[in-house]
């Protein structure tokens, strides 16, 4: 297979994993609580992170200062993040999780440009506007009502996730960080985090079935793990503008998954919310895509930022 198919595969495949993790994450927590859960994905996560990090014998350099500090402040506000999106998604439809997550899209270059940078096309304001509408017709369901528990809880987690995609630029941009050893203290500090409440519910972990075993280790080796590392491959591969394209599939497959494993259904304001959804943030990542080309004109063009794996 030519690499630049090889690279689309993996790219839709993290998709495909990302979009499976809101069912997953939401079939767990009927099982187990929500910090139980979490402490158990992320342990998971961080016993294969520090062994990759032993097995890589060609990097012989110590961990630096800017990875553990970095890499420790972001553990909190990416176990945030997750507190949010799994109690959402716990309240909610998978499908609907995965739509309102994808507001990160559209959220994040807002809070970017807060840094001072210039401001945003009209057009960017217009696509926001679409994702507003669409979360409205998700919500309402098949009426008008207040926002239920887990909705409401999925667009917390969409405010919070891009404030910590934009903390992710602001701390490793242009400093010795490596991704595997970033992502490895992040999961360390986050195990610490929700070992404390999850001791209570370690008998319960105990008599968990196999089934519940094999959703948290998914979970945790291919939904945060895998997804992470083969994100950086395919990146450092192809174009971020292919890669964000791929990966902007995610909800599409939360969607799918959602319906076609999960038995759930979309009303028809929610099948419209869902395209509005989809269409405003593919639109508004290529406005601000092409918005951020332009700044760049005759300049030299900045490493990649790393990009933040989503996923409940």
């Amino acid at each position: 297979m030519p690499v630049a198919r090889r690279t689309d595969a993996v790219l839709l495949l993290v998709a495909l994993v990302w979009g499976s993790s809101y069912l997953a994450a939401k079939t767990a927590t009927v099982a187990l609580p929500v910090l139980a859960v979490l402490f158990v994905r992320y342990a998971i996560s961080a016993l294969a992170c520090g062994a990759l990090v032993a097995a890589r014998r060609r990097t012989r350099r110590g961990w630096t200062r800017a990875e553990v500090r970095a890499g420790s402040l972001l553990g909190v506000t990416q176990a945030a993040v997750l507190v949010l999106e799994t109690y959402g998604v716990a309240h909610t439809s998978a499908a609907n999780a995965g739509l309102i997550i994808s507001l990160t899209i559209v959220l994040t270059p807002l809070m970017d440009r807060a840094r001072g940078r210039s401001g945003l096309p009209p057009a960017f304001f217009l696509a926001a506007g679409l994702c507003v509408l669409a979360v409205g017709l998700l919500i309402a369901g098949t009426g008008l009502h207040a926002p239920r528990a887990g909705d409401a809880l999925m667009l917390a987690a969409a405010v919070v996730r891009a404030g910590h995609v934009a903390l992710v630029g602001r701390l490793t941009t242009g400093r010795p960080v490596d991704p595997l050893r970033l992502t490895t203290v992040q999961t360390v500090v986050g195990s610490a985090l929700f070992l404390p409440p999850a001791l209570a519910h370690l008998p319960d972990l105990a008599g968990s079935s196999a089934t519940t075993w094999n959703q948290l280790i998914y979970l945790a080796l291919f939904c945060s793990v895998f997804a992470f590392l083969a994100q950086t491959w395919a990146v450092q591969r192809t174009s971020a503008s292919r890669a964000s394209l791929l990966l902007g599939t995610e909800p599409i497959w939360a969607v799918a998954i959602g319906i076609g494993l999960g038995g759930e259904r979309l009303t028809v304001w929610a099948f419209l919310g869902a395209a509005l959804m989809i269409t405003g943030t593919y639109w508004g990542q290529a406005v601000e895509r092409a918005h951020r080309t332009a700044e760049r004109t005759g300049e030299e063009t900045p490493a990649h930022r790393p990009m933040t794996p989503t996923g409940a």
